[in-house]
């Protein structure tokens, strides 16, 4: 965040709150902020992946500038880009869920996560969610910054971090 731009201060930008329904997170573009819902999260795992599916909002909202109220399509490609990379599809994820699927399933997922998480924030018919992901899917699912790439699991987004760690030092010998 500090790298695109965004201070990020723990007490000002994370809210813990009792939530309605079965959200267990949200980002508020308006604030700035990330509310977890603590009446929702049931453990650690839980929390760090709405944790991370937040921090990619906030990422997008402070390198793209997303317009979140008027266009579904920035909308659409930060749930995209937020299923991809915060573990909301991985392996074991969607065994609980009893989807499965072999050929392209992670990508279907995220589709269908994003189409979902579209459709929890705003008052539009599935048809207009389904054509804004459709629109921008490409391009927002192979787009892995600031991971670089999917982390699949723990070691993946070790790997990732490591990747940032050394794209900041070559950068830094420019």
């Amino acid at each position: 965040m500090k790298h695109s731009g965004c201070a990020v201060n723990r007490e000002r930008h994370f809210s813990c709150e009792d939530c309605n329904g079965n959200v267990s997170g949200g980002f508020d573009a308006s604030m700035s902020q990330i509310v977890l819902c603590q009446n929702n999260i049931r453990n650690q795992a839980h929390m760090n992946r709405v944790v991370t599916h937040e921090l990619i909002h906030a990422f997008d909202h402070c390198r793209a500038h997303v317009d979140w109220f008027t266009n579904v399509r920035h909308l659409a490609c930060s749930e995209i880009r937020a299923a991809n990379l915060s573990g909301d599809c991985s392996l074991v994820n969607e065994i609980f869920r009893l989807h499965f699927g072999l050929k392209q399933h992670h990508q279907t997922c995220v589709r269908d996560r994003a189409i979902l998480s579209i459709l929890a924030v705003r008052n539009i018919s599935k048809e207009v969610a389904e054509k804004a992901v459709d629109e921008v899917f490409e391009s927002c699912f192979n787009d892995h910054e600031p991971f670089g790439r999917i982390p699949h699991n723990k070691t993946y987004a070790k790997y990732a971090h490591r990747d940032f760690q050394n794209r900041d030092r070559y950068y830094s010998n420019i």
